[in-house]
């Protein structure tokens, strides 16, 4: 039997200066920290660089990328929600070309790491993605969007279904550089997710984007109309939280061993460490930092000193801790060994 110690009340003033080890592993992309941004909330990073610097984030998730530049989709393509936000963006972008020379180029020089999202309206258009990406430096990993829900065509969001998703990772992975990681970013909107994760796992994804936004509506109660030019759009925010940690719990239940980047309504690092608990190995932060750009940062110092008054000494030992088995013994701080050199005994390793 495994004895795992929780300090529950670990004094202010030593959770401020307790040493946690920070650092993540997503199929071998190190990062020194477990938090990125989102895809779509932060373009290339630029914006938020006036605010922190970027390169103390794991990575920079860009916006989707697709082959040729795309307005996206007609306004009003945003509506508030309660506790989270509906869009009907529709993929907007400047094309992989332009990214390649302007915003590819700078995250590199910045030294930041960079995790590409690319997306697609047929396989053919994620193998070009993919081969473009191989001929160029900087990219760490690639996040490979199969799950817009804002796009016209529904038939288009491959992560609906096995085979079209396993088919666009196959493609993805033929045409990248075995040393990148390559991520699929999986849709909530499904009968069974975990089905969907196995599928593109065996098709060559190295780890696992969980989730992408739910497909939402808002009504227009003055006009009776839908609010979105769109009708239908991507929820997120808050509201979705609940869903997202659920999603990665039974991904990790189903892959004990694949990497999964969880995302869903972070705002605070109590949000950060369900994820991380539920099983996955980083986070992605998206919306809040819309209402607040330093978000990221603030996650990362918030989630450090929640593993530290649990009694964590690193960000590893807490992944999939929720997961443990029903007779390891937890005890609160009271029953902590107190020989002097607690630091290093609070926790077994599971």
């Amino acid at each position: 039997m495994t004895r795992a110690v929780i300090r529950d009340s670990l004094p202010k003033e030593q959770r401020s200066v307790a040493v946690v080890d920070m650092s993540a592993n997503l199929a071998g992309l190190e990062m020194t920290s477990p938090i990125l941004t989102a895809s779509g909330c932060a373009a290339a990073g630029r914006e938020l660089d006036q605010f922190f610097d970027i390169t103390e984030l794991g990575a920079v998730v860009t916006k989707s990328i697709m082959l040729e530049p795309r307005s996206g989709r007609p306004t009003p393509r945003m509506a508030e929600t309660p506790s989270g936000m509906l869009n009907s963006i529709g993929l907007q972008g400047p094309g992989i070309a332009s990214f390649v020379e302007r915003d590819l180029v700078w995250l590199h020089q910045r030294g930041a790491r960079t995790v590409v999202s690319i997306a697609g309206d047929s396989v053919e258009d994620y193998a070009k993605l993919a081969k473009i990406l191989r001929m160029h430096e900087g990219v760490d990993a690639i996040e490979v969007n199969i799950s817009c829900p804002n796009v016209a065509d529904r038939g288009k969001v491959f992560a609906c279904e096995a085979n079209s998703a396993s088919a666009v990772v196959q493609a993805v992975r033929r045409n990248t550089d075995s040393r990148i990681p390559i991520f699929a970013k999986l849709s909530p909107d499904v009968t069974d997710i975990t089905s969907i994760a196995i599928a593109c796992v065996r098709a060559g994804a190295d780890g696992l984007s969980v989730i992408n936004t739910l497909l939402g509506m808002v009504i227009d109660t003055d006009t009776m109309k839908p609010a979105l030019a769109g009708v239908t759009g991507g929820l997120s925010g808050p509201a979705i939280r609940p869903v997202a940690v659920r999603c990665v719990w039974q991904i990790r239940q189903a892959l004990p061993d694949v990497p999964i980047l969880g995302m869903g309504g972070i705002r605070t690092g109590l949000d950060a460490l369900q994820f991380i608990l539920a099983g996955a190995n980083a986070v992605s932060v998206g919306t809040v930092v819309f209402n607040d750009p330093t978000a990221p940062m603030r996650v990362h110092r918030e989630l450090s000193e929640a593993l530290a008054s649990k009694g964590f000494r690193s960000l590893a030992e807490a992944v999939s801790y929720a997961h443990r088995s029903g007779d390891e013994i937890i005890v609160n701080e009271a029953e902590a060994p107190s020989d002097g050199d607690g630091a290093d005994q609070d926790l077994d390793q599971m």
